[in-house]
């Protein structure tokens, strides 16, 4: 398909060629059609969503136009041309980026190191970080070359991802979930960077949950549902509601909220907690004092890698504490108990790392079911109760839509949001009497998104304390009552939802709030 550009000088007629065009690509994989016969066509200089579902293919199709997978069936037209895509170094040739949703830097090498491994050409460093030094300042993604990635903020470190590809002068950049680690103020300054790359000419295609997002930013979307396209739309014509149901099919579930009780008694108490990193990419914790009660939720916002991690090893027992009475459950001193001995107290757990922490990657779904479950009866004498497993694990995927061929499937086969439902649910039916979500619907999309807090909101209600930490803030306000924020390993104040803004919030994720840190983390 070809845009007409009409020139009235000498009555010409200018053909202009979409950048890329995708017509009828397909791929299958033995359990599943990942892509069938998906069109898509982006323009120069357009910013294109592409929406859908967990599952839904998106990842295949943008790693199939990076060069990462090969199609069985389907053409890509680049600039008007047929092409093959062979690898992602033969995409980067013909002006493809990709900014992937996990960072893949060396921590140990400073940002001009890590920017050289991906040039194809080799250039000396001096050479190379003057160029980073002109690319950064140009798009506002200002960076050191010098500094060391280990000693960056996750927003700086997504600068180093964004400027690798900027400095090969893109024309087309994939961005897959580009602000899940963002605060809303460095939202606006990327969003800024991207409709300067698009005024440029520089097309973008840009894959995120956040439906707002995509409202403000893109100029069309392309919905994908289990593999096919079923629809196009112009996102500023629709609304958040609007795009959920194009890509879920029916209406979005809304999450409803009882009052809580805020006098219930206190289930968990972290007192006088201090740490010292173990490595030089940890982060210390710096005195340490809140409590949660039972049926309250407590979330916890900030910028990944501000102590998040030792917080969350401090509480579930990763790490034993200095004094056991530096964590109490239900007044009981337990900083001295392993995680197995405080599950069996009642926590629940739910780690942002999925396949390691969450999960088993050589198992099943029954098996990975049974890893924090057994104490619930599906052990006995050391034997397996595999009938009793088998319909606790069935009972998960159907509850929370968990999209798979049943509990026989390796979890590995699942997409990452998949495995996240799964994950979470597993927790959640458990009903316990203290859990700690770590990002509990990161990468999930909006329909199980509401389903998984509507579950967290279920379990407060049912008089289970929860602790949530997120770095999404619209979540934090929709399911939370109190809010607290982690910067530095320093941990602020507590304040109640409905007194306080997200604007407030994202400011104190910088570490600007009462006996804080002095240095901002962005």
């Amino acid at each position: 398909m070809d845009i007409i550009d009409l020139e009235t000088n000498n009555s010409t007629l200018t053909r202009v060629h979409p950048r890329l065009e995708l017509c009828g690509m397909t791929k299958i994989y033995p359990s599943v059609i990942a892509n069938d016969s998906i069109d898509l066509t982006i323009a120069p200089g357009e910013i294109h969503a592409v929406l859908g579902e967990n599952g839904a293919g998106k990842s295949t199709l943008m790693k199939a136009i990076y060069g990462v997978v090969k199609p069985d069936k389907g053409e890509i037209f680049w600039e008007g041309k047929k092409i093959e895509i062979l690898n992602p170094a033969h995409a980067r040739k013909l002006g493809i980026g990709m900014v992937f949703q996990h960072f893949s830097l060396f921590e140990t090498l400073t940002v001009v190191e890590n920017i050289a491994l991906a040039m194809d050409n080799k250039t000396d460093m001096e050479t190379l970080s003057e160029k980073i030094i002109e690319v950064s300042e140009k798009y506002g993604l200002t960076l050191d070359p010098k500094r060391l990635v280990h000693s960056l903020p996750v927003g700086l470190r997504q600068r180093v991802e964004i400027v690798r590809c900027l400095i090969q002068k893109p024309k087309l950049l994939i961005m897959d979930e580009p602000t899940s680690v963002l605060t809303p103020q460095a939202v606006r300054k990327m969003f800024k960077t991207l409709r300067k790359l698009s005024q440029e000419g520089c097309s973008i295609l840009y894959i995120s949950h956040k439906l707002d997002e995509i409202k403000e930013l893109c100029h069309k979307a392309t919905i994908i549902r289990a593999g096919k396209v079923t629809g196009y739309a112009i996102p500023s014509n629709e609304t958040p509601s609007s795009l959920a149901k194009m890509m879920i099919g029916k209406e979005l579930p809304v999450c409803t909220q009882n009052n809580p009780d805020l006098n219930g008694e206190k289930c968990l108490e972290v007192s006088n907690l201090s740490k010292t990193k173990s490595n030089q990419f940890g982060t210390n914790l710096n005195n340490i004092n809140f409590f949660v009660r039972s049926g309250e939720i407590l979330g916890i916002a900030g910028i990944s890698g501000n102590g998040q991690r030792e917080l969350i090893n401090a509480v579930v027992g990763e790490w034993l504490t200095q004094k056991p009475e530096n964590v109490l459950i239900n007044g009981k001193a337990i900083g001295h108990l392993d995680t197995g001995k405080r599950r069996s107290m009642g926590l629940g757990f739910v780690p942002e790392d999925r396949l390691g922490r969450g999960a088993v990657p050589g198992m099943n779904l029954m098996y990975n079911y049974l890893l924090t479950t057994h104490r619930h009866n599906l052990v006995k004498g050391g034997l397996i109760c595999f009938k009793k497993t088998a319909q606790f694990a069935k009972e998960c995927i159907a509850s929370f839509d968990v999209k798979c061929g049943g509990i026989d499937d390796q979890i590995t086969s699942l997409s990452g949001g998949n495995i996240q439902k799964f994950i979470t649910g597993r927790e959640i039916l458990q009903k316990p009497k203290l859990i700690v979500a770590s990002q509990p619907t990161w990468g999930v999309d909006v329909g199980a998104a509401n389903i998984i807090r509507q579950s967290i909101i279920d379990l407060r209600n049912a008089g289970t304390a929860v602790i949530v930490i997120s770095e999404e803030l619209e979540e934090l306000f929709e399911i939370c009552d109190r809010l607290m924020v982690i910067a530095q390993g320093h941990l602020s104040p507590s304040l109640n939802v409905c007194d306080t803004t997200k604007e407030e919030i994202g400011i104190w994720m910088s570490g600007m709030f009462p006996d804080g840190p002095v240095e901002s983390t962005t």
